[in-house]
C-alpha cells in the first residue's frame, strides 16, 4: 500500500484520500466524518512510524517526517507505547477522555460503531504510585459503563504488563 497524507491543521489531523478511508473501514484507524477520516495524535504517530502515512503540516503543505513530528507535538512517552503495543497485538483502541481514561480499548477486529469497548485503559510508569481513592474511581466508572479496567504497567525498558480488575458485587 502507497503512503497517504494525512493534513495537520493546528492540533487537528485528516485525509481525505482514498486508501484512508480503506484502512478506516478495515482496520478502524480514525473516525469517518464528513468524508475525511480524522486522526487522534496516537494514531498519526503509529501510522507515520509503521510507514503508511507521511505528514503534510499548515497551509504552506510542509512535510513532517516522524522525527521532526515528535519535536512539535505534546505526547506522553507512556501512553504511546501502550497504544503502539495494543495496535501490533491487533486491538482496536480509541480515546477514552469521556471515560476519563488513556483509551477504550475493543476486542481484536471489532467495529467501533457496532459494538462497544470491552476495557478502559489507564497507563501508569512502574515506579508510579496511585491512590486508593483514584483507582477505586477508576474502577467503578468502569463497572457502571459496563466495561473491565485494565491498567497497563510500563517498566523503564518498554515493556508493558496489563492487568484487569473486576469490580465485584458482594451477594
Amino acid at each position: 500500500m502507497e503512503k497517504f497524507e494525512i493534513y495537520q491543521i493546528g492540533n487537528r489531523f485528516y485525509s481525505n484520500k482514498k486508501q484512508a478511508i480503506e484502512l478506516a473501514n478495515k482496520s478502524f484507524f480514525g473516525e469517518i466524518k464528513s468524508g475525511k477520516v480524522v486522526y487522534s495524535v496516537y494514531e498519526v504517530l503509529y501510522l507515520l512510524e509503521n510507514k503508511k502515512a507521511k505528514l503534510i503540516k499548515g497551509k504552506q503543505a510542509k512535510r513532517l517526517e516522524f522525527e521532526d513530528f515528535l519535536k512539535t507535538v505534546k505526547i506522553n512517552n507512556t501512553i504511546y507505547t501502550v497504544f503502539r503495543d495494543l495496535r501490533n497485538k491487533g486491538y482496536v483502541i480509541k480515546e477514552g477522555l469521556k471515560f476519563g481514561a488513556d483509551f477504550r480499548v475493543y476486542e481484536r477486529g471489532e467495529n467501533p460503531k457496532k459494538s462497544h469497548a470491552k476495557y478502559l485503559l489507564y497507563t501508569l510508569e512502574s515506579k508510579q504510585k496511585m491512590d486508593l481513592t483514584d483507582f477505586c474511581a477508576k474502577a467503578r466508572v468502569a463497572h457502571s459503563t459496563k466495561k473491565i479496567l485494565l491498567l497497563a504497567i510500563v517498566d523503564f525498558e518498554g515493556d508493558v504488563n496489563y492487568y484487569e480488575v473486576q469490580w465485584k458485587n458482594k451477594d
